[in-house]
């Protein structure tokens, strides 16, 4: 069995054991021993790309920092809106270094640790272990401004603050402490994001994760059609104005179009069972799902919650 086969199984192995013994609290935290995304699946953000694979080399090639009399940051914050791809950059780094990725649901760690006060120091404990014993890791701290986070119906003024960062930073500083993983974290809500987080030691490179509007929008749909058609075995669309499409939303993020090309996907393949025929995606059918979505967005921002449908 080839090294990254062992490295596989024994993360998978050495996960497994530790979330049994800390149910309900390690549940925020989940581990792809396999990730599997390459960066040229990730449309633009040549930018925060370049910020990645700089700190690759910190498993990659360590030597190069020191021969230029340097060394990689401890930590890499992503700050960006919710959907523009900071988890997929973490997903990539991981995949890119061949290393497991662990992704740290930060606000839903945050309500199991209020919920389970009791097992806290216990998860501390185990978390430092699990750290030190685990293969090469790319841990990824998602939505660090938890009291902002929608997951909890932010913002929420009610969560004890002291003890909850206490909880976190612990976390964070343990998982830095333990050589040989990669770091990441994330926040949608950089202006309210506590310092420290940010300070030196800890996630101490700020990269803003923005796609330049409309370029790496139309290359991120580009890349998310051809895995359509990939998965359809045929092609699906027609000789499409992506620019065009594009140019219907700026407020959509990339994950928003994402969704929106499934969703002209979707009421296609409830059309073929319907006997409406079969032909090839139009540029029309594009636009008219990018105004349903217009629609949605406005409802949504008027009741506070709801989903795009």
């Amino acid at each position: 069995m080839e090294e990254r086969s062992i490295q596989i199984e024994r993360a998978q192995n050495l996960w497994s054991s530790f979330v049994r013994g800390l149910d309900p609290l390690a549940r925020g935290a989940q581990i792809n021993t396999d990730p599997a995304l390459e960066f040229d699946q990730i449309g633009g953000l040549a930018g925060p790309k370049d910020e990645i694979l700089t700190y690759a080399c910190a498993v990659t090639n360590p030597e190069v920092y020191s021969s230029w009399g340097t060394f990689p940051p401890s930590g890499l914050l992503l700050i960006g809106a919710t959907g523009v791809g900071k988890g997929m950059l973490a997903r990539g780094l991981a995949s890119h270094t061949q290393t497991s990725f662990l992704r740290v649901d930060v606000p839903r760690m945050v309500i199991d640790m209020v919920h389970s006060a009791g097992k806290v120091g216990e998860l501390i404990q185990g978390w430092s272990q699990i750290m030190e014993e685990m293969p090469p890791l790319t841990v990824f701290f998602d939505e660090l401004e938890f009291s902002q986070a929608r997951d909890l119906g932010g913002p929420r003024p009610d969560l004890p603050i002291g003890p909850i960062m206490d909880f976190l930073l612990e976390l964070i500083d343990r998982t830095i402490a333990s050589p040989g993983h990669l770091i990441v974290g994330s926040t949608g809500y950089p202006d309210t994001l506590r310092r420290a987080f940010a300070r030196p030691g800890r996630f101490e490179r700020v990269v803003e994760v923005t796609p330049i509007f409309p370029d790496d929008v139309v290359e991120a749909l580009l890349i998310q059609a051809k895995r359509a058609e990939k998965r359809a075995g045929r092609r699906l669309f027609d000789d499409i104005d992506w620019r065009a499409v594009v140019s219907n939303s700026s407020e959509a993020t990339t994950g928003d179009w994402t969704r929106i090309l499934h969703g002209v996907l979707r009421r296609r393949a409830r059309c073929e069972v319907t006997g409406d025929g079969s032909q090839l995606v139009a540029t029309a059918e594009l636009e008219e799902e990018v105004t349903r979505f217009n629609q949605a967005l406005r409802r949504i921002r008027f009741t506070n919650g709801g989903n795009y449908v």
